[in-house]
C-alpha cells in the first residue's frame, strides 16, 4: 500500500512594476519603489485571487522595496501572513545599481566574455552566487511545512531558482535558456517529498493584466 505524502505548492510572483523598469536602470540592490500602474499590477492580482478563492498558508519576499510592496498589496488583501528574506533580494549588481544604459557602459562586460563566475558590475554577485543563494531558497521552502506557499521576488533571482529547480546549468549571458518573469506574472511548481518530484502547474501566468 502506498503512504501518501504531504506536498508542497508553490507560487513564485515578480513585483509590480518599479520606478526602476520605468526608467529603463539597472536596480539589483537600488531599491526603487513600485510606480502607480505597479501598485495596480499588483491589486489586480490579488482581486484576481480573491475571485478565484486563491490563498496562501504563508509568503516569502525580498525586502527590497519594489517585492515588498507588491507583497504586502497582495498579502493584505488575502490575508497572508508575510515573511522577509534577504536570499530573494535581486541580484547584488555592484556598481551597476541604479544606472541606465549610458551610465552604465564604462561597467560592462561584454556578453561574450561573462563566464558563471564574473562578478556583475565589477564589485557585485557572479551568476554562480546567484545560484547558490537560490539553491538555499529552495532549501528553505522544502524544509519548510507542507504548505501553499508565495514568493515574490525578482526576475534574476526567479530565474536562478528555477534554474536550480529543473538542473537547468547556469547561464552567464543572454544565451541558452531563459526564463522571463514580467511584471506581476508568476510560477507555479508542486513539489512531491517522496518522489523529489518536481511538476510546474503555471507558468507567465498574466492573465489578471488589463487592456490599456
Amino acid at each position: 500500500m502506498s503512504i501518501e505524502h504531504p506536498i508542497n505548492q508553490i507560487t513564485f510572483l515578480r513585483h509590480g512594476e518599479s520606478v526602476g523598469n520605468l526608467e529603463n536602470r539597472f536596480q539589483g540592490h537600488a531599491d526603487f519603489p513600485l510606480t502607480e500602474r505597479g501598485r495596480a499590477q499588483a491589486r489586480l492580482l490579488a482581486e484576481r485571487w480573491q475571485a478565484e478563492g486563491r490563498t496562501f498558508d504563508r509568503a516569502f519576499s525580498s525586502p527590497l522595496a519594489r517585492a515588498r510592496e507588491t507583497a504586502e498589496i497582495v498579502c493584505g488583501a488575502l490575508g497572508v501572513p508575510l515573511e522577509f528574506d534577504n536570499d530573494l533580494m535581486e541580484i547584488n549588481n555592484g556598481l551597476l545599481a541604479g544606472l541606465n544604459d549610458d551610465e552604465a557602459a564604462d561597467i560592462l562586460v561584454p556578453a561574450e566574455t561573462l563566464t558563471a563566475y564574473t562578478h556583475f558590475g565589477k564589485t557585485g554577485e557572479s551568476p554562480w552566487e546567484l545560484y547558490l543563494r537560490a539553491g538555499r531558497v529552495i532549501q528553505k521552502l522544502i524544509d519548510a511545512p507542507p504548505e501553499k506557499i508565495l514568493v515574490v521576488a525578482h526576475g534574476g533571482t526567479l530565474k536562478s531558482i528555477l534554474y536550480a529547480i529543473l538542473g537547468i546549468p547556469i547561464q552567464p549571458s543572454d544565451g541558452g535558456v531563459r526564463f522571463a518573469f514580467e511584471n506581476t506574472t508568476f510560477a507555479t511548481f508542486s513539489y512531491n517529498p517522496a518522489r523529489h518530484n518536481w511538476r510546474m502547474l503555471a507558468f507567465d501566468d498574466r492573465s489578471h493584466w488589463k487592456e490599456e
